[in-house]
């Protein structure tokens, strides 16, 4: 089963550059996508009926702000829009679908970089996030947990390391928090099985930056440690634009 990620940065703005063309021909089983910028009403008949697939939304309360969707081969069992906290839920990042073999969580994790009081509600999103995953974990449930996380975990995962340990996104709390997440029995499946392959996921607009291939890998797909044996393989589409993100895949044997 392949599963995508990809964060497009305006499912409109995706649209125009051939998304449900790529979406086709690409055919993952389920794709993740992040950033949508939609409010219901804005959406198409396109979008909600992509061939061969069922498809699901959360939107922000503002407006052409964050959302995420998921389109899947499989119809899950059950779906839900967030995590039942108001302050997170409000801005569309999270999806929760249960399946009978796993749970997928697609997330928007938030970015830190507009303010000190933005970076502290990046970081009590994924304190809530990751206790409401501890809890599902000890149920025994298995998760993947995937999509644009904002944070770069170590130097590996961007061009510039050094330059950007000021910024969020390479902050150290930031990172820390990722250490915090795989200390709990989460895997990050690309770093995983290419423990020293470099690549990225996201490039910013300016200074010719994927051009030069001068990125960051901030889009991920942590997995619990119970779904570690159904891992085949993790890679990253960055030859695929459409957006400053790229797809990045987890296969598993589901």
């Amino acid at each position: 089963m392949k599963i995508y990620s990809w964060n497009v940065n305006g499912l409109r703005a995706a649209d125009g550059k051939g998304f449900y063309e790529w979406l086709k021909e690409e055919s993952p089983d389920i794709l993740g996508i992040q950033e949508t910028k939609l409010q219901k009403e804005q959406l198409t008949d396109k979008m909600i009926n992509a061939e061969g697939y069922y498809s699901y939304f959360s939107f922000a309360e503002k407006k052409g702000y964050s959302g995420v969707g998921v389109y899947t081969k499989i119809k899950p069992i059950s779906v839900s829009h967030g995590i039942g906290i108001q302050e997170f839920d409000s801005e569309g990042r999270i999806l929760v679908l249960e399946f009978e073999e796993f749970t997928l969580l697609n997330i928007y994790f938030p970015n830190g970089q507009m303010s000190d009081e933005r970076l502290q509600y990046k970081l009590n999103f994924y304190k809530a996030l990751f206790e409401y995953c501890d809890d599902l974990k000890n149920q025994g449930i298995k998760l993947l947990i995937f999509g644009d996380y904002n944070t770069a975990h170590n130097e590996i995962d961007l061009k510039h390391p050094k330059p950007n340990s000021k910024r969020s996104g390479f902050l150290s709390i930031e990172r820390e928090w990722m250490d915090d997440i795989i200390s709990k029995g989460y895997l990050d499946t690309f770093r995983y099985l290419h423990p020293e392959t470099v690549e990225y996921s996201w490039w910013s607009y300016r200074f010719k930056a994927r051009e030069n291939n001068a990125g960051w890998r901030i889009d991920y797909h942590f997995i619990s440690e119970n779904l570690k044996e159904n891992l085949k393989d993790a890679y990253i589409l960055g030859d695929v634009l459409g957006s400053d993100h790229c797809p990045v895949v987890v296969d598993l044997e589901i």
